[in-house]
């Protein structure tokens, strides 16, 4: 429309040409509009504009009986691309209330009361939104001077963001508890105790692994003067008293023995700790570990009153054999004794035992230890430098990690060195006393990662529970979209524009399917469709489609051999892969540069890929000049939810699902970069067998099926329905639609007869893998199909006939094909 000159200017003199929504009402043609030239517009429609326009709030105005729309510049955003047709529109075709719940308060500003609907999910706003919105609508009935209604006002205001947040907080808290419980299993297995001790209020907390060690009831907390009372009086200058604590003049590690409440036992308790501090350096609280420690002490105790009877027979070697054998033999701890020449004089029998499964053959009395160690002469060097030591004199205790020679364990040990005397203080020799610590040493390194555990696994939890409940509903939209789309060009009745445009918005839809797919895929929830892909045409499109979009200071390059065999991959998902690496490269470079998209054929193992089965594979590249990566960013550069690129342009998923969609084709990624000299990302990919590319040229020869027939179509969404049964009619079915699962079932039951059942799965009351269940138990001839949108997915038995949404006619000939 073409507007009259005194009605732009009325317009400019009344409401200023400052905003975008006022120049926009200046283009209407008024004169031929049903509210007529702005001149003759009431009093209240002119103030209401006014103000209105100089709102800095998103408001509307829907006004007389033709509902005219108006708005300002701070609700453009909203209606997006139609701002320049909406002002003057009849806001009944083109407004939100097409939304069920905005419908409604609508409806009750136009009787005069005003209303609000609060926190809406709705897909209104900018085009290409990535994720879900909530928005909260409130309207105003707008009277004239009769008090009739004349209009409506309505102010909108978008709330995703609390309502996400809230959400997070929740998903937060559910995986934070499940890292708590796995922590207390590796406490209880280890038999570690973890505690807290806030300086502020000397209150302790524990898990309950450290109520057990004490012998107390678990509680939430307690006084950390209840353990100090139990240390016997002895050891109370070992233990960390509250003004200890304070000033930081108490020993971390330590030992003490307690009385146990329960039991009245005296129990020997060592004790690790450290202090957490602010950003000033001030220790708020104690932090450690806890382990009973009594039959270790009960070891050493036995071997030091062996040493001192020990040194009066030294050279009774049969004696001392016997004496050593009676006190240590049975004890847990691993005992050994050599004298200067390091020879064997002694180990007890938890010693042989560990000596033997380490070594492959026992200690020998009387042998030197070199001539034992035969099958790993490499350790004869940690033997002298540990045993001289001993036998030059040191008394120490070391840590050290020992793998089995097959592979099958690393175990942990404490060894502590002392030196051997007779009745003069001559040293004769030394001994040795080895405690297995695996257990408490993966329980201090399982406490030191716990909150690095804790972040990933909130990650991870995260993204399963979007993914899982998103699929669903976007599917549903999906489908009814994609099938609608899909019977237009199958038609074959649409101009070469209509044709155009329909082509388009089908590879739209099917990108955004492809890409909840591969969201699913990344979460372990959808099973990936490998079958043979040809190489040079995946390549050369995606080329086409990045050149389209990077602009002439980005050169694309192909380098993609004819005689490539075909790999074995999803052909969606990889198109999609090789879109996000491209898409990375050209992010890479902001000032220009190349992108190189190769393939070669390559065999493993190979230098960085020896984890690969051995065999064929094809290496797909895509390599780029662009500003590179330093080693943390590469390091985590396949991170979930790690991303190095500004707000709005990237979230941190793509590396992560293109590598994980790797390892599950059985291939790998592979990544090498440095700053200032590009980035190298290699997809490893097995290639396709002869037989898998034959079956996909038979399954593209077969001719089409035919079918007839009556067909029953349940699903509680009536557009896919809608789109379901008009595909089964193209085919050749009769259709009855039903919006339930019980519905269906009673229409059977009245005897009506049908050849073929297309139900969907989640719906209210009796779902479709129940109808499924029914109709196998009272009609067993009757096929059924069950349609998934994923989430659901699981709870459908494997042996039930399913197709995913959304799907195109193609995809629901080809299952109900399979049925019979």
């Amino acid at each position: 429309m073409t507007s009259d000159p005194r009605d732009a200017a009325e317009i400019a003199r009344y409401f200023g040409t400052s905003t975008r929504a006022a120049a926009l009402m200046a283009q209407v043609d008024w004169r031929s509009h049903s509210l007529g030239p702005p001149d003759g517009w009431p009093d209240v429609l002119r103030i209401t504009l006014r103000n209105m326009l100089a709102s800095p709030e998103a408001l509307f105005l829907v006004w007389g009986e033709s509902r005219s729309l108006f708005f300002n510049d701070a609700y453009l955003p909203i209606v997006a691309r139609r701002s320049d047709q909406a002002i003057g529109a009849c806001y009944d075709e083109i407004g939100s209330d097409r939304q069920p719940a905005v419908a409604r308060v609508y409806r009750d500003a136009l009787r005069g009361k005003a209303a609000r609907l609060v926190d809406e999910r709705m897909d209104i706003g900018p085009t290409g939104a990535t994720r879900p919105r909530w928005w909260t609508f409130s309207f105003a009935p707008i009277f004239d001077d009769d008090g009739g209604v004349a209009g409506v006002q309505g102010l909108v205001n978008e709330t995703t963001d609390i309502v996400m947040h809230a959400e997070s907080e929740r998903r937060a808290a559910a995986a934070l508890a499940a890292s708590e419980r796995r922590l207390h299993r590796a406490q209880e297995a280890g038999r570690v105790g973890i505690f807290t001790i806030e300086h502020a209020t000397n209150e302790l907390v524990g898990t309950p692994e450290f109520f057990r060690i004490f012998g107390l009831p678990q509680r939430s907390s307690m006084p950390a003067s209840e353990i100090e009372d139990m240390v016997v009086p002895e050891d109370q200058h070992n233990i960390s008293h509250s003004d200890g604590r304070r000033s930081e003049s108490i020993g971390l590690h330590v030992e003490y023995r307690i009385k146990r409440p329960d039991t009245g036992e005296i129990r020997c308790i060592e004790r690790r700790a450290e202090f957490e501090r602010d950003e000033h350096g001030r220790a708020l609280r104690m932090v450690g570990v806890v382990q009973d420690v009594t039959e270790r002490h009960a070891a050493r105790a036995a071997l030091a009153e062996s040493n001192a009877t020990l040194e009066a027979r030294v050279s009774e070697r049969t004696a001392e054999r016997d004496l050593l054998a009676t006190i240590v033999e049975e004890t847990d701890s691993l005992v050994f004794v050599v004298d200067c020449d390091y020879r064997w004089l002694a180990v007890n029998r938890a010693g042989v035992a560990e000596f033997q499964r380490i070594y492959g053959e026992p200690p020998r009395i009387g042998e030197r230890i070199h001539d034992t160690i035969t099958a790993m002469p490499e350790h004869h060097t940690i033997l002298d430098t540990t045993w001289g030591r001993a036998l030059a004199g040191d008394e120490f205790t070391i840590i050290r990690e020992v793998e089995y020679p097959d592979g099958s364990d690393r175990r942990t040990y404490e060894m502590k060195f002392n030196v051997l005397r007779n009745e003069e203080g001559t040293q004769i020799g030394a001994f040795q006393m080895v405690w297995d610590i695996t257990e408490r040493v993966h329980a201090e390194a399982a406490y030191r990662q716990m909150q690095e555990t804790l972040r990933q696994s909130q990650k991870m939890e995260a993204m399963g529970q979007l993914t899982g409940g998103v699929a669903h509903d976007f599917n549903n939209l999906l489908t009814p979209i994609i099938g609608s789309l899909d019977l237009l060009q199958r038609r074959g009745s649409l101009s070469e524009r209509e044709a155009r445009l329909v082509d388009g918005a089908l590879q739209s839809a099917e990108r955004a399917k492809t890409l909840v797919q591969r969201l699913l895929a990344f979460a372990r929830r959808q099973p990936l469709q490998p079958g043979p892909v040809e190489m040079i045409k995946l390549v050369e499109g995606m080329a086409e489609l990045v050149a389209s979009t990077s602009g002439p200071r980005i050169k694309i390059h192909v380098d993609v051999p004819d005689t490539l065999p075909p790999a074995l991959a999803d052909h969606n998902q990889l198109e999609m892969a090789v879109l996000n690496l491209c898409v990375n490269a050209r992010d890479a470079m902001p000032d220009g540069g190349s992108i190189t998209i190769a393939a070669r054929l390559e065999n493993a193992p190979a230098p960085g890929v020896e984890r690969l089965l051995p065999g064929a594979y094809i290496r797909l590249s895509v390599i780029d000049t662009g500003i590179g990566m330093d080693k943390d960013t590469l390091r985590r550069a396949v991170e979930p939810l790690y991303s190095t690129k500004g707000v709005g342009k990237g979230i941190g998923l793509g590396l992560s699902m293109d590598d994980g969609l790797a390892s599950q084709l059985g291939g790998t990624m592979m990544i090498a970069s440095r700053p200032g000299l590009g980035t190298r990302i290699d997809l490893w990919l097995p290639v396709c067998d002869a037989a898998g590319t034959q079956a996909r040229i038979a399954d593209e020869a077969a001719p089409p099926p035919q079918f007839r027939g009556r067909a029953m179509v349940v699903d509680d969404e009536p557009l896919v329905r809608i789109t379901t049964a008009d595909m089964l009619q193209g085919m050749g079915y009769e259709t009855e639609e039903f919006d339930s699962a019980r519905t269906a079932e009673q229409s059977l039951r009245t005897g009506r007869r049908f050849d073929l059942v297309v139900t969907d799965h989640l719906m209210p009351g009796m779902s479709g893998a129940e109808l499924a269940r029914c109709i196998r138990r009272h009609w067993p001839a009757l096929p059924v199909l069950i349609v998934s949108g994923y989430a659901d997915a699981e709870t459908i038995a494997p042996d039930m006939p399913r197709l995913t949404k959304p799907f195109r006619e193609a995809d629901l000939i080809k299952a109900i094909a399979q049925l019979s």
